[in-house]
Order: structure tokens, then sequence, then C-alpha cells
């Protein structure tokens, strides 16, 4: 069994604020270590499920916030960016599950930190009409690889979106957001011991893989800035639905790497790098 880890940080045990996540923050570091724990509770339980490879993408901001020492000896690592699948790095459909730690909720949504890729830049985003942020993207661009994601970690908001996109996802609430930036925390050693047994069974036996797919998809996103929208008209394919609004059709994953175009391109004219 091989086994993809996509790693975000919000939704990591015992972080609530971007002191916590972000470089420089005055408690990055100590953000960062706990980002592995829940990381490699994550490894341990899909090693006990009997998997043979297990690749880890640090998957938040400048994707370089998993110390390669810290990490499960059997895992590896892909660090650093940028990368033409940016939060699904390396994902490909010889892997046969998908985890995702540390993940919050949409932009606009209730739940710790919550957002969507790029802070304030994404007011909000829609996959074929629907409401979606980091979490509806990622199942959908894995599905379409024929590769299913079978469990999510994250604050209870994260979970709840989890749930309400794809009901067959395991979830473990490692904290319940009272505001954008304050949480009821778990107890570490509880949350942990959850990670690694929630894992473990959502991978026992192996899991059901969905039929690869090339059908096209429809991503919209309404940005902060109209001039953002406006440049992205000059991309093939790039309409516009408002002012501030574009959109574009395609098969996932094609469709996930232009959006990370979209990103670099605001990027450069906001001068607030892609975040996640």
């Amino acid at each position: 069994m091989r086994i993809y880890i996509s790693a975000d940080m919000e939704g990591v045990t015992g972080l609530v604020d971007a002191d916590d996540v972000q470089p420089g923050g005055r408690d990055y570091e100590r953000g960062r270590a706990k980002m592995a724990e829940d990381v490699n509770a994550a490894v341990r339980g899909a090693l006990a499920a009997g998997a043979a490879h297990v690749l880890v993408n640090d998957a938040h901001g400048p994707m370089r916030n998993l110390l390669p020492e810290a990490l499960h000896p059997a895992a590896r690592l892909v660090r650093g960016r940028p990368k033409q699948l940016g939060m699904l790095e390396g994902l490909t459909g010889e892997y046969d599950a998908v985890l995702c730690v540390g993940y919050h909720s949409r932009a606009g949504a209730p739940g710790v930190l919550s957002h969507s890729f790029m802070g304030h830049e994404i007011e909000d985003m829609w996959l074929d009409g629907r409401p979606v942020g980091e979490i509806g993207l990622a199942q959908a661009t894995a599905a379409a690889l024929g590769v299913p994601v079978v469990a999510l970690t994250g604050d209870d908001a994260a979970c709840a979106e989890m749930t309400e996109w794809d009901p067959s996802v395991a979830t473990v609430p490692v904290k319940y957001a009272r505001d954008r930036f304050a949480a009821e925390l778990r107890p570490e050693a509880e949350a942990r011991e959850a990670i690694e047994e929630t894992v473990a069974a959502a991978l026992t036996p192996a899991p059901r893989r969905p039929a690869p797919s090339a059908a096209e998809a429809t991503l919209a996103v309404r940005w902060q800035s109209a001039s953002v929208a406006a440049t992205l008209l000059g991309i093939p394919g790039v309409t516009a639905d408002d002012p501030r609004t574009v959109r574009a059709s395609g098969p996932l994953p094609a469709l996930y790497r232009q959006f990370g175009v979209w990103m670099r391109v605001a990027s450069s004219l906001t001068n607030q790098p892609p975040y996640c």
C-alpha cells in the first residue's frame, strides 16, 4: 500500500493564531514541531495498516515547515516551492489513499484560521457551483486521479466541511473552534492517539479506489482585488463572471495546476505570497 499525506498547519493540534503558523511568528518554531508530531501520528497509523511507502508533502505556506530530522524515518518528504500541484505535489494514480493532516475550513466559514489558499486575497471559491476551499479541491483532485481521501485531521469546522463534501472520509477533530483565533484544545496525547488509530482504521482493509476521471470541472474564484481578476483574463480560457470573479473549465488535476498559476499572478500583484 502506497500512502500520500498532504500536511497543512492551521489545523494542527494546539495551534490557533498566525504567530503559531507563520515563519517569524513568536510561536512558529513550536508550531512546526507540533505539525511534525501530528504528521508522525498519521505515518504511524499508515504503517500499522501495512503501508509499504509513505510520501509526505509539506503543503503549508513556504512549504519548508517540516524539518526532515523531525519526520518519521519511514516517510519521504516533499519540501519547498514552487510546486506544479502545490498542496498535492507528488500525488499520482499510483497511490492507494490520501491523508489530509492539519487542514482548515474555507474562506468565510467558521473555523480556526479559516481561509482559502491566499489568506485575505480570495473571498470565495466554487467547484462546479459548489462552495469549495482547500479541503474540497484536494478531495476532488485526488478522486480525479483515482485516489480516495480516506482521513482528515483539523478543527471541528474542517472536519464538518470534509464530511459535507465527502461523508465517507474519516475525520479527527483535534480542537474545537470558539472563533477564528480561538479554540478549545483536545489534550495532545489524546489527539495524536486518535489520529494514529483513525488512520489505521481508515486503511484497514485497503480502501476502494474510485475510477480515474477526465471529466471537465469548472472552478470560479472571487478575489478581493478587481485588478487580479482583470489580469487573469489574459490567460486563455479564463472568463469573467463580474469584475472580481473569474472562472475556467477543464479536467482535474490540470485545472488545479492552472489555479496555482492564478495564485502566482495574484501574489505578484498584491505582494502577498500564496499561504495555504
